[in-house]
């Protein structure tokens, strides 16, 4: 009897969980209205802010000439690029320095610390900054020239302290794991992060992302131990009552590559994930003013410790039911977490092909098929770097395990013309 109330209890939470998820997921698309409403407004060609730009580079070399030159075509002209390259990284610095000579709106600061990581790397550099705003980029990123005017328009009109923009994986084809990353990257800016600040608590985006270099100096910058800087940031401001702004526009998201391996998208998850776990355990998601916050909060922080869980309950609990003698009751109510997967699995199909349509990419066949075959073995990577990140916590280890870019994205425009029929 009590095997049987455990296995009921565990498959509802889970039927509530993907339920609920889903149900963020679907937040930009619930009207017309909504999904208008998560755009950038068009700028009235002022200018009125000025911008610092961040770029944090290591091990970079291969991308970062590009990411800073298309930086430099951007039609505003009000603001700078501070390039940031470790004092071990030669490689590194030298593209920097020659970016540096070529331009003189482009600096260069050194990192000295003997451990390096992006926080500590982007604390260096704030002193050094002199504009009303500073924004922060990846080295591997391709940022639209128009950008930087959309978001001077929307911090004048919104009155925020914060503007997130959108961040793309755009190189759905390099792999069946990079068509589910370059997904989850379409649902998380274009809908799950608006539903967040609509709400008041919001985990930033890596990069793209931009605040006023008074409140964040207010805050004194980036925590420098944790694993995901950029969630912290957003849990501390929001916490504080702080305004944030997320506008996605396909035309300016900024586009990045997935990671070029599984071990290196295993190690970047669980990076994150223990990131998540730091900013939950550091509490100050709970001085947020409403009860609906903090539980939103709490969800969303705990989301490595629930993988971990799913992880390993699925499967065994999916056991119990097929092979223990258990009421047909219980057994039924042991297969409701795969209705909302199945709901999943359409509404992600319905993505992909919106995904395509939105950056002019033609989705075949075959990548609807790469997308259903390869969901479950998708969730058990999940689920494996939850885990990774719930032990790597217990055991206190917080190195910094870097992510390598090859520059995928860049080939992009070769790969839309080789997709679309002529």
């Amino acid at each position: 009897m009590l095997t049987s109330v455990f296995i009921a209890a565990v498959s509802l939470a889970l039927f509530w969980m993907a339920a609920f998820t889903l149900w963020w997921q679907m937040h930009a698309w619930r009207t017309p209205e909504v999904l208008a409403s998560t755009r950038f407004s068009r700028p009235d060609g002022g200018e009125h802010v000025s911008f610092s730009l961040l770029l944090p580079a290591r091990h970079e070399q291969a991308v970062l000439d590009h990411t800073i030159q298309r930086l430099l075509e951007s039609s505003h002209t009000d603001f700078e690029i501070i390039v940031i390259v470790g004092h071990d990284d030669p490689e590194t610095t030298a593209v920097a320095e020659a970016a540096a000579e070529r331009d003189p709106r482009v600096r260069v600061v050194v990192d000295t610390h003997d451990k390096k990581n992006k926080p500590k790397a982007m604390n260096t550099a704030l002193p050094h900054c002199r504009g009303d705003v500073v924004g922060v980029f990846d080295a591997e990123d391709q940022v639209h020239p128009e950008l930087l005017a959309h978001v001077d328009h929307a911090f004048r009109t919104t009155g925020a302290d914060v503007v997130q923009g959108g961040v793309q994986l755009i190189n759905f084809h390099s792999s069946w794991y990079s068509l589910r990353n370059c997904l989850e990257y379409f649902f998380w800016f274009r809908s799950r992060l608006h539903l967040h600040a609509q709400k008041g608590f919001i985990p930033l985006g890596g990069n793209t992302v931009f605040v006023r270099t008074d409140v964040l100096r207010e805050a004194e910058g980036w925590d420098p131990d944790c694993l995901a800087e950029d969630c912290d940031l957003g849990v501390r401001l929001s916490s504080v009552g702080k305004k944030v702004v997320v506008a996605y526009d396909s035309d300016m998201v900024t586009r990045e590559e997935t990671p070029g391996s599984l071990m290196s998208l295993l190690k970047q998850r669980t990076r994150w994930n223990q990131g998540f776990l730091q900013v939950y355990r550091k509490k100050d998601w709970k001085q947020l003013p409403g009860f609906g916050q903090r539980l939103l909060a709490r969800y969303t922080l705990m989301t490595p410790f629930l993988q971990a869980f799913s992880g390993v309950i699925i499967p065994l609990n999916a056991a119990v039911a097929l092979f223990l003698d258990v009421p047909v009751g219980i057994a039924f109510i042991t297969f409701l977490p795969a209705v909302t997967a199945l709901v999943t699995f359409v509404f992600e199909l319905v993505g992909l092909h919106d995904f395509g349509k939105q950056y002019g990419l033609r989705v075949r066949f075959v990548h609807y098929l790469k997308l259903i075959v390869g969901g479950p073995f998708y969730q058990v990577l999940l689920a494996g770097a939850a885990m990774r990140a719930v032990w790597r916590e217990q055991r206190g280890r917080n190195d910094w395990e870097l992510t390598s870019h090859v520059g995928a994205h860049l080939n992009n425009t070769a790969v839309i013309r080789e997709d679309v029929p002529a």
